[in-house]
């Protein structure tokens, strides 16, 4: 199941953000101006901040609408699968097809430049990685229950473990250009909390 991508042509704010987020996943937050933006579009540097005042205010609102998707992508994947290892296949299919578009995580990149972001920004960005690493500790938890999946540590670390994972998959595959490294992260990640995965030896 892909993460949805904003549809375009729905009235300038929209395509602002469409093409704002572009930027950021490509390039990063400091990487373009409003100059970038105005270009691409066709439209002044004014009508850009007649809609979004200032840049923060951009991306802030870039952080919400990209937290709503993936919320509602995570809301799918619990409506669709049942199977705990399944839902923790989902979710990092979310993050392949945001590579395999040629794209980061946008928060992602974001954290890359946490401590330039406005304050608004940064707090939003923590926001939505403590949501993705909520869900997937009721993942871990209920996968635990069934014993299907097998934690060598809390649900917490092993939450933070696998975004931390996840993310840093997707910037050494892009250093490379090569989806086949994330995925084969992933894979490993993922067999690593099944719970017939061989235990490691001391």
């Amino acid at each position: 199941m892909a993460l949805e991508q904003p549809e375009g042509g729905v009235g300038t704010s929209a395509r602002i953000l469409d093409t704002a987020e572009r930027l950021v996943q490509v390039r990063g937050f400091n990487a373009f101006s409003y100059a970038d933006i105005a270009q691409e579009l066709g439209v002044t540097k004014a009508s850009l901040h007649y809609h979004y005042p200032s840049k923060a205010v951009l991306g802030q609102e870039l952080i919400g609408r990209y937290a709503a998707r993936f919320g509602a992508a995570l809301a799918e994947v619990d409506a669709r699968l049942s199977d705990p290892r399944a839902k923790l296949d989902a979710f990092t299919g979310l993050y392949a097809d945001v590579l395999r578009d040629q794209r980061m995580c946008l928060c992602g990149m974001l954290a890359a430049e946490y401590q330039t972001l406005p304050k608004t920004m940064q707090t939003a960005v923590v926001c939505f990685f403590n949501h993705c690493e909520t869900w997937l500790q009721g993942v871990l938890r209920e996968g635990q229950e069934r014993g299907t999946l097998l934690l060598r540590a809390s649900t917490a670390d092993t939450a933070q473990m696998i975004v931390g994972t996840l993310e840093g998959a997707m910037l050494i595959a892009r250093s490379y250009g090569d989806i086949n490294r994330f995925q084969a992260a992933a894979t490993q990640l993922l067999t690593s909390l099944t719970s017939d995965a061989p235990t490691p030896a001391p």
